[in-house]
């Protein structure tokens, strides 16, 4: 299975709701919780190509986006093979 990465907040809807989704999926996950900052929000910016805003998710490496767009990815039928890669 593909090493899935998700940084996350506390009290965060969407991160919430993208956990869901790959809890659903079975998926097993590194939760990055940046809630106070620290050193890894200023890796999870870079990685993300400047965006801020959390859920940020990566899939083997490559950059997923937030929740919205992991959502839109499971609805075009794409996120399953990521998954299984």
């Amino acid at each position: 299975m593909a090493k899935v990465e998700i940084y996350t907040k506390a009290f965060c809807p969407y991160c919430y709701r993208a956990k869901a989704l790959l809890d659903s999926k079975g998926v097993e996950y590194e939760e990055i919780d940046i809630t106070m900052g620290g050193p890894r929000r200023p890796e999870m910016i870079q990685r993300a190509n400047g965006r801020t805003t959390v859920p940020q998710i990566f899939i083997d490496g490559k950059h997923v986006g937030g929740s919205d767009d992991l959502a839109e990815l499971d609805r075009q039928g794409g996120l399953d093979p990521l998954l299984a890669a």
